[in-house]
């Protein structure tokens, strides 16, 4: 039952990711970029062919080879119902999911849909995908720094 639960998140966040992204191609490509709100954000279309920032752009096949063996560990490892917390349980779907909905864009287009542009500072434009892997990524950090903290302070009490 664990297992269904955690494929059915993974499930809805990539089709809702790959829903935006058909949204993104069908409406957003052909006029390139649309302000949402003005100064602020907007939506511009962008086939990105490398990583985060599109950074090693032009090695789409040599990315799409780390990332899915880099996911399928990840997928192993959260199946196996090694992760109690849920901390780390969520953060972890979320990075799985955005990685695999970039994953299927490399694998099935030769390069990943990007289309959210924040304005107010000079940032690189990105996706839903990519919101997924960054807040999951976040919140495990925060979680790690607070364990460790907590382990700091529980070790001075002992003493």
């Amino acid at each position: 039952m664990f297992q269904a639960i955690t494929v059915f998140m993974i499930v809805v966040l990539v089709v809702i990711d790959q829903i935006i992204k058909l949204l993104a191609l069908k409406y957003l490509s052909p006029v390139g970029s649309y302000i949402l709100i003005d100064k602020f954000i907007s939506l511009t279309f962008v086939k990105n062919t490398g990583a985060a920032f599109g950074s090693f752009s032009g090695y789409t096949v040599v990315l799409s080879i780390v990332t899915a063996a880099v996911l399928l560990v990840g997928l192993i490892y959260l199946l196996s119902g090694k992760i109690r917390q849920k901390a780390l349980y969520i953060p972890a779907v979320m990075i799985i999911s955005g990685g695999l909905a970039n994953l299927i864009d490399r694998v099935f287009r030769g390069f990943v849909v990007d289309y959210i542009e924040p304005l107010f500072i000079d940032f690189a434009i990105f996706n839903f995908a990519d919101i997924l892997v960054t807040v999951g990524s976040f919140i495990i950090i925060i979680y790690l720094i607070y364990d460790f903290i907590k382990d700091i302070k529980r070790e001075k009490k002992d003493k």
